[in-house]
């Protein structure tokens, strides 16, 4: 069986729209999305950078983020075909370990904790595709590279891109 790894942050989880929200709570602004394309992580956001850095230390930004669309339903398919693990580089946020696992159980019930790999670095991690929205993460994989499009790397065209979990069903089921 073929070894599928998969990202958490902005590939199953949109963590952009967690920022953004946040933003919006903070601030009283709501940015639209697209004014974030081709910003590195974190920029794009017209002021108060040093805040939206802290948001991810603080209680239930990991836990409350929104499933993207088509996620479930197609990481369950997967699950049934793959050999598929959950990697998350979730030790540089103290609180992301205990929320991340949480939102795995329940927005994906039919994973086991068997699949759920947190890591500092995924240069670790090995398999046969990988989809994950993050380059420095994807450079050192010696599987096929698959990256998903977040408004941080729409301007990369280093690996495959996968859109949304509709592309990645087509490309895996």
């Amino acid at each position: 069986m073929k070894r599928l790894i998969v990202d958490m942050d902005d590939v199953m989880a949109d963590a952009t729209g967690q920022f953004i929200n946040y933003y919006e709570k903070e601030f009283g602004v709501r940015i639209d999305r697209t004014i974030l394309n081709g910003k590195g992580e974190g920029e794009g956001f017209p002021e108060n950078h040093s805040t939206i850095a802290e948001f991810p230390y603080r209680e239930n930004f990991f836990r409350t983020m929104a499933v993207n669309d088509h996620c479930q339903e197609v990481l369950e398919n997967l699950n049934k075909k793959y050999e598929v693990f959950i990697v998350s580089a979730a030790v540089e946020y103290p609180m992301s370990l205990s929320e991340k696992l949480q939102w795995i159980k329940e927005h994906f019930p039919f994973l086991t904790w068997k699949q759920i790999v947190f890591c500092g670095s995924k240069a670790i991690v090995h398999g046969d595709y990988m989809i994950d929205d993050l380059v420095h993460n994807l450079e050192h994989f010696n599987g096929e590279k698959y990256i998903f499009s977040a408004p941080h790397n729409l301007h990369l065209n280093h690996f495959n891109r996968l859109n949304n979990w509709k592309e990645v069903g087509e490309k895996f089921l």
